[in-house]
């Protein structure tokens, strides 16, 4: 994780080093103040905040039981869901889960700002997911949740409110519920600076839905993104997609499979946990979408299969 967040951090300085890049992993660690003294013990560890964003599943259990955000998708079986992700991985890996869920479920029209053509589904949901993740009372057992329905994304997660009620875009003064985490996520360009982001979900959501979103301050913090009609998929199979969402992830596999190389190593290489959810999210759909081919396509459970990426030309 520490390696994958370097290379982020760079990715977003592409003109000149980043100052990780000259730290090692326990520096960087503390330059992002998520290493320290605990104050009780006087022991120098990670705290909250660091093992949140790079700890493993394990350690994150191990620190807080209840954590965990839910994705899912309620458009046919109103009473349970049609999709779901139980997530509860760091909040890094669980953006990528989160955006991974949007791109599945939801379409991208086409949207053009100025002569370019952008992705206005990925600009929203990324303010969406990442607010999500960043602005939440990680000391209560709610689940944070976010909600695909008909017409709608809901998003909700335990909040410590300054007020009650409906927000007010023009009267409202964001701040950071969680600094550290805020401005890591700033460091690795998931998330703009502080009420940079809000004010693109006022700005982009009305171009991708023609209606407003709504903010609910309360302890539970609702955010309800109007969606385009008939934008969620009702079919009973979701087309295979690559997921773009998490660009960095498709790019390392395609570069790192220059050469043949196995399910493991490749599942190692962008450090997935869950050999499922790579197989479903990130292996299937690049050789779905003819990004990567088998070196023995005859035989694909093949204990000596390996994947190659598909030469492009410029």
């Amino acid at each position: 994780m520490i390696e994958r967040v370097r290379k982020m951090a760079r990715y977003q300085r592409s003109d000149s080093e980043h100052l990780w890049d000259s730290l090692s992993d326990l520096d960087l660690l503390k330059s992002a103040n998520l290493y320290g003294k605990d104050p009780e013990t006087q022991k120098e560890c990670l705290n909250l905040a660091g093992v949140l964003l790079l700890g493993s599943e394990q350690l994150i259990t191990s620190v807080l039981p209840n954590h965990r955000t839910d994705a899912i998708l309620r458009v046919k079986d109103l009473d349970r869901y049609d999709d779901r992700d139980d997530i509860r991985v760091n909040l890094i890996e669980s953006y990528d889960r989160l955006m991974t869920f949007i791109q599945k479920h939801l379409n991208d029209p086409f949207f053009l700002e100025g002569t370019q053509r952008i992705s206005i589904r990925n600009k929203v949901f990324r303010e969406v997911c990442s607010n999500l993740l960043m602005h939440r009372e990680f000391g209560s057992a709610f689940p944070a949740k976010l909600i695909i329905e008909h017409g709608q994304v809901r998003t909700e997660n335990a909040n410590r409110p300054r007020g009650y009620g409906e927000i007010d875009p023009k009267n409202f003064s964001p701040y950071a519920k969680n600094p550290i985490i805020s401005k890591f996520f700033h460091e690795i360009g998931l998330a703009d600076e502080l009420g940079s982001g809000f004010k693109n979900l006022i700005k982009y959501v009305p171009q991708y839905a023609g209606k407003e979103p709504t903010f609910v301050e309360k302890d539970i913090f609702t955010t309800v993104v109007p969606i385009p009609d008939k934008e969620t998929s009702e079919s009973d199979s979701v087309p295979v997609s690559v997921p773009d969402g998490v660009p960095d992830k498709i790019e390392e596999i395609l570069a790192f499979c220059k050469i043949p190389r196995t399910r493991t190593e490749i599942q190692e290489y962008i450090n997935i946990a869950s050999k499922a959810y790579f197989l479903k999210n990130y292996l299937k759909p690049l050789i779905d979408n003819e990004k990567l081919i088998m070196t023995i396509p005859d035989k694909p459970n093949s204990r000596n299969q390996k994947y190659i990426a598909i030469k492009t030309e410029n």
